[in-house]
């Protein structure tokens, strides 16, 4: 029999209205929007940016006028001067703190997470010092550092002598602990509430079963919560002490300006931008803190991986199984 052909109906024309309100339209729509927002938000307030700051870095310039184009100088300058290399120095006193205030957030974290009578009351204590504007922390703490005030009058109280205490500001030896002891008191709680985050998602039959073996509160912590958070435990420890490399607002705020030996490398860099004005200076520098921040994290990462065995799998690998041979049917 032959065949009869008939042609295809033309589709119709759809509208631009109707086009975009195919469902398979409205799909990539939102898949290519959702894309090009971060990235275009991105390449607008952070990569253009940053490749500025390091085309100003290999200039001799200010805010209004160029100068000349000079290289690698300025990042020459920042490792012949001293007070660079001194203000460097003093985030091994924010690292130390950022240690402290690790193991003092872990320490209530632990405590905190099992039944305690008013903890969300200690909860929020701890926490509440990370909601105030870091301004305020500083105006605070420099009236409760003041010589007479706060903590000279509490420490009177206890039985020390108020003339024989230290001016906790002035004296170069002690200021900068006084510093760092705001920085622990201010994050602390944060670090606090990732850890009790983390402890809540522990199975619970994992104590029942460690407590019927006669494990105590520290084998259970040591044996049972650390290795479960040690994750958490890790991006904690790089967060801290990369803030920690970028400290500001208490020198800034509380020793105006970072005075008596306490401003920090982001006090200099401020100096050097706002107050000197020698803007491709700090740019160079901009650059040096990025690095170093980098090479910090990827030293934190290695010896968490290496030395504390962190992500290595301790079950041994499974041979390859086997294949079974078939039977032949008879």
């Amino acid at each position: 029999m032959a065949q009869t052909l008939t042609a295809k109906a033309p589709k119709p024309k759809l509208s631009f209205r109707e086009w975009i309100s195919l469902p398979r339209v409205q799909k990539w729509f939102v898949i290519v929007t959702f894309a090009i927002v971060p990235l275009l938000l991105l390449l607008v307030f952070t990569y253009i940016p940053f490749g500025k700051m390091i085309e100003f870095s290999l200039y001799d310039r200010s805010y209004t006028k160029i100068r000349g184009f000079v290289g690698l100088k300025n990042y020459t300058r920042i490792f012949t001067r001293s007070d660079y290399f001194d203000a460097m120095f003093l985030s091994v006193y924010y690292m130390g703190g950022a240690l402290i205030q690790l193991a003092l957030a872990l320490y209530f974290a632990t405590l905190l997470s099992f039944k305690t009578r008013a903890g969300n009351l200690f909860k929020g204590t701890i926490f509440f010092p990370y909601l105030i504007n870091g301004i305020a922390i500083g105006f605070i703490f420099k009236f409760f550092y003041t010589r007479g005030f706060v903590l000279d009058t509490v420490l009177g109280f206890l039985g020390f002598n108020p003339e024989s205490l230290p001016y906790w500001l002035r004296d170069q030896s002690i200021n900068n602990y006084s510093l760092v002891a705001t920085s622990v008191w201010r994050y602390m709680g944060q670090n606090m509430v990732m850890f009790i985050g983390a402890i809540m998602s522990v199975d619970p039959t994992l104590y029942e079963a460690a407590e019927i073996d006669g494990a105590n509160r520290w084998k259970q912590f040591l044996y049972i919560i650390l290795p479960s958070i040690k994750t958490i435990v890790m991006l904690n420890v790089i967060l801290s002490i990369t803030g920690s490399l970028s400290a500001f607002e208490p020198p800034y705020v509380i020793m105006g300006g970072g005075a008596s030996g306490t401003a920090t490398y982001f006090i200099k860099m401020h100096q050097t931008a706002h107050i000197d004005q020698r803007v491709g200076t700090a740019c160079a520098m901009a650059v040096v803190l990025m690095i170093i921040i980098i090479i910090a994290t990827i030293l934190q990462k290695l010896f968490f991986r290496f030395v504390l065995k962190e992500g290595v799998d301790d079950v041994p690998e499974r041979s390859p199984k086997k294949p079974r041979k078939k039977l032949a049917r008879v």
